[in-house]
């Protein structure tokens, strides 16, 4: 895809049809679409997923923690999920309240830093029920494209 800087009218009806952006941007930010990737005054801040929807990045999620339900992963799951692995049921240790095919942040349970953006298999009581299984689906990850696109 072509790199599009946005206008003022795009910027506006943004901002109008997604909460998280009104206290990122306005009018007057530099804002542009560069391979599915929304870049605010320089900083990869959301990408696009295939329904048209967009996503906030790791990178927005390491400044505004809450935008998204939280996940928690134990020590052992790290290494595997910032490799872009699945989330499998045994590595949650705990998880906020979701709903199937919602996007949640996978962090770490000691530190909660974000280690990923996942979209939710089942709802968080199944999840929750479970004891084995790909619970969810690892959409972007530490290291990643969308990651080294600054």
């Amino acid at each position: 895809m072509v790199r599009k800087q946005w206008s003022k009218s795009d910027i506006k009806e943004f901002i109008k049809n997604n909460q998280i952006a009104v206290s990122l941007m306005d009018k007057k930010s530099n804002v542009f679409e560069d391979n599915n990737i929304l870049f605010i005054d320089q900083k990869p801040f959301f990408f696009r997923v295939e329904n048209g929807g967009w996503i906030p990045t790791i990178r927005l999620l390491l400044e505004h923690q809450d935008l998204l339900p939280k996940v928690f992963v134990d020590k052992g799951a790290i290494r595997f999920v910032v490799k872009g692995a699945d989330i499998m049921r045994p590595g949650v240790t705990a998880c906020e309240d979701f709903q199937k095919d919602d996007f949640v942040v996978v962090v770490d349970e000691a530190y909660s830093k974000p280690l990923a953006i996942a979209k939710a298999i089942y709802d968080s009581k199944i999840t929750k029920e479970m004891e084995e299984g790909k619970v969810f689906f690892n959409v972007h990850h530490i290291g990643d494209n969308i990651w080294n696109s600054v």
